[in-house]
């Protein structure tokens, strides 16, 4: 057994957010037990049926923006027919006493990825990719011009029905929020704690830590070598402006987070050529996980820095990132009464066993 898969029983502090933890039970990997299959894969490039491909316009709704090639659509962008929360406001705002509400107000719309049914995220070329990511940029940017009262938008991608997706044909969803998402809130808080006292962003030291840092631990008693930590041990993928990060404390067996490397607080600020340089590195960090995992299924989400946000200034401390997350197991009872994610691939190991891909 090499270092890099030894046991490990670690409770690892999220470095962002170090109110969150995840413990490390690499042991747990060898029980029996029920993984996620991986999604079921659809290759054919048009199916009839289907409401989001090419010929089938008529069963979405009317586009609200179309991004074209010749004579036909490669990225639309459509109203979801089922949408969580709803620009026809309700009126159900209310604070009675321990009993309070806000009215469901919002918006919720599908990302059709691609015009080809099947096409894997993956397989999708860079060019392509660089105007899914425009896409969602022009359409963050015409969401909180239209309302004020829209405080965050939120892009994500499920695939596979463990994963939350519905339907097979690619796709991702935008939802705009009158408030913003703990998890980002949380973020954006401790990131700024994180400023104030260190008068530097914590996601650019973390960067530092991933390509400048190296170490071995030594255990108190006996003086062995217990770990080996070196330079570049959690990057998967670098570019001239982006890097993929193994988590040290990953949530998920395979989590792998994608940050530029130079401090960029608002993905709505980027620019084309940035975009196209973080295109690259995400379909190759992608390929990397289908070739390890086989086509897993997967949520990914972006995180950037919330609009309307007038407390403070927070362009200095936060840094907008893409995390990846891999469905690799079903969470347990364990994680859903204590809230600590259990992650049996040692983080180390899993990044070291994407980044030997061979692309």
């Amino acid at each position: 057994m090499t270092a890099d898969e030894r046991e490990v029983r670690e409770i690892r502090l999220d470095p962002i957010v170090p109110t969150e933890s995840v413990l490390v039970s690499t042991v747990r990997n060898q029980r029996p037990r029920k993984k996620e299959e991986p999604a079921p894969r659809d290759t054919r490039s048009q199916v009839k049926e289907c409401p989001f491909c090419l010929g089938n316009e008529s069963m979405t709704p009317p586009a609200i923006a179309e991004y074209r090639d010749d004579d036909q659509w490669t990225i639309r962008i459509v109203e979801n027919l089922y949408p969580v929360l709803s620009s026809a406001s309700q009126g159900t705002t209310f604070n009675e006493g321990l009993r309070q509400a806000i009215d469901g107000y919002g918006r919720h719309e599908v990302i059709i990825d691609h015009n080809n049914h099947g096409i894997a995220i993956h397989e999708m070329s860079e060019a392509h990719l660089g105007k899914l990511f425009s896409a969602y940029q022009t359409r963050m940017k015409e969401l909180y011009q239209s309302d004020p009262r829209l405080r965050y938008v939120l892009v994500f991608k499920n695939f596979g029905p463990a994963a939350g997706a519905s339907i097979p044909h690619t796709h991702s969803q935008m939802i705009a929020l009158p408030v913003i998402p703990e998890n980002v809130q949380a973020e954006v808080h401790f990131s700024a704690a994180y400023y104030r006292q260190h008068h530097h962003c914590v996601y650019c030291a973390l960067i530092n830590d991933a390509l400048s840092f190296s170490a071995t631990i030594f255990d108190r008693e006996t003086g062995e070598s217990q770990r080996k930590l070196h330079v570049d041990t959690y990057v998967v993928e670098k570019s001239e402006h982006f890097i993929a990060i193994k988590p040290f404390a990953s949530r998920f067996e395979w989590e792998v987070h994608i940050l530029p490397l130079y401090h960029h607080a608002d993905f709505v600020d980027a620019s084309q050529d940035l975009l196209l340089d973080f295109a690259g590195v995400f379909r190759n960090t992608m390929a990397r996980l289908d070739a390890v995992l086989g086509g897993a299924q997967y949520n990914y989400f972006l995180h950037t820095l919330p609009h309307n946000f007038s407390e403070q200034d927070y362009h200095h401390s936060y840094h907008w990132h893409l995390e990846i997350c891999p469905r690799t197991s079903i969470p347990s009872g364990f994680e859903l009464g204590s809230g600590l994610h259990v992650n049996t691939v040692s983080p180390e190991f899993a990044a070291k066993q994407l980044r030997e891909v061979l692309l």
